[in-house]
């Protein structure tokens, strides 16, 4: 960012050098040839820099635009993650509900729906932890991949 502003500043303290010689020139119909040279010789670093500012903010634009990416993206995977964990807290709830009901059951004598109910409350949070599991493995593959992108580029 500060390289662009100092291109700017030399840009326009070009300007103000061509201003002043083009003033001091006055209303002169034959232009000196050394005062054209030097005009010409600033024009063409006016060029040079104003080409150099643009490719810095072509650049500049391109890696916001990357980062702004790639934060959506992480913020997406963030969302789904905290979904799938939530989802895994109240099957782990429900699980503990229905086991201490199973053990109550067993204390007092074995009741099947009981027992049907927490195997299946069992089935829902594994199904549960692996489905956060595989959402947490999704983000991290996803942070991972525009850092091997990176390296492969570099190193390419």
């Amino acid at each position: 960012m500060s390289d662009i502003s100092i291109l700017e500043s030399r840009i326009t303290a070009a300007l103000d050098r061509i201003r002043q010689g083009l003033d001091a020139a006055g209303g002169q119909t034959a232009a000196d040839p050394a005062l054209q040279a030097a005009l010409d010789q600033e024009r063409a670093q006016n060029a040079e820099l104003v080409e150099r500012v643009r490719v810095l903010k072509e650049r500049q634009d391109t890696q916001v635009a990357n980062l702004t990416l790639r934060a959506e993206t992480q913020s997406k995977h963030l969302m789904k993650l905290d979904e799938e964990l939530q989802q895994l807290r109240a099957s782990n709830v429900q699980l503990r509900e229905m086991n201490a009901k199973l053990r109550e059951a067993v204390t007092t004598g074995l009741a099947p729906e009981l027992h049907d109910a927490a195997v299946t409350a069992e089935i829902e949070a594994l199904s549960a932890q692996r489905s956060a599991d595989a959402a947490e493995i999704d983000a991290i593959l996803d942070e991972l991949k525009p850092l091997i992108e990176e390296t492969s580029h570099a190193a390419g």
